[in-house]
């Protein structure tokens, strides 16, 4: 396993996880795959190290027995795994486009084939779900906007999870419409630089301060929130005009 540019304490950690997928599940275990900020070198403290197996079959016991060592990470490293079969990899990579075309972009194999190797994501699929994503991720924070708008804390932890699904559907348009590939957190800079408007630098700026577990002062959440809710909006109307 190549881990450079992952700090040693979490390789190290992750490793033995890996470790473990094989014993436990031997010859089912075709693939392990790390996927996002882990695998293009942007961890921080606070991010999730996400790992994607692709098994042959997903047997009861096998599984059982992951369950320690899974423990182990989830705690030392915040690990999140995907467990996925063979069979299912066309499938989830049209009924899951935008996030697979993150993953396909930000990966890097553990262990066995990469299982993205001689795939593609269709299109159509991924415009489909990334105006979807973007829907669901806009009526999210308007309803949180009103639920949460009294409680600067709440808003600033919906800030940050919002982070990531903003900096992913920016980069996938960047890849629709055919722009050099950049990391997530500069597509999304890159998308309201082109917007020519004050005051987006700050807002990006209140994002990445949430990312590291800040809490942003009630003026500062409240804006910053109801520009996300723009700016979601506004990445699903330039997705509409793609064909």
């Amino acid at each position: 396993m190549s881990a450079a540019a992952l700090p040693d304490a979490i390789s190290r950690s992750l490793q033995a996880f890996v470790d473990a997928a094989v014993v436990a599940f031997g010859p089912d275990l075709k693939s392990v795959v790390l996927y996002g900020s882990g695998a293009d070198g942007s961890l921080r403290p606070t991010s999730d190290v996400n790992l994607l197996l692709v098994l042959s079959a997903f047997d009861a016991a096998k599984a059982s027995a992951l369950r320690p060592p899974y423990s182990i990470a989830e705690a030392a490293i915040q690990l999140t795994a995907m467990f996925l079969l063979e069979s299912e990899v066309l499938a989830a990579l049209e009924a899951f486009a935008q996030k697979f075309s993150d993953v396909h972009r930000r990966h890097r194999v553990l262990y066995g084939s990469d299982p993205f190797a001689s795939v593609s994501i269709p299109r159509p699929a991924v415009i489909f779900r990334l105006k979807q994503v973007l829907l669901n991720l806009t009526l999210r924070l308007r309803e949180g906007y009103v639920a949460r708008g009294s409680t600067p804390e709440r808003l600033s932890t919906l800030i940050a999870e919002s982070a990531g699904p903003l900096r992913s559907c920016a980069a996938t348009l960047r890849e629709l419409t055919g722009d050099a590939t950049v990391p997530p957190k500069e597509a999304l800079r890159l998308f309201v630089e082109n917007l020519n408007e004050p005051g987006w630098d700050e807002i990006l700026a209140h994002i990445t301060e949430t990312r590291g577990r800040a809490f942003l002062d009630p003026r500062a959440a409240g804006e910053t929130l109801f520009r996300l809710i723009d700016l979601a909006t506004r990445l699903r109307a330039r997705v509409e005009n793609l064909v």
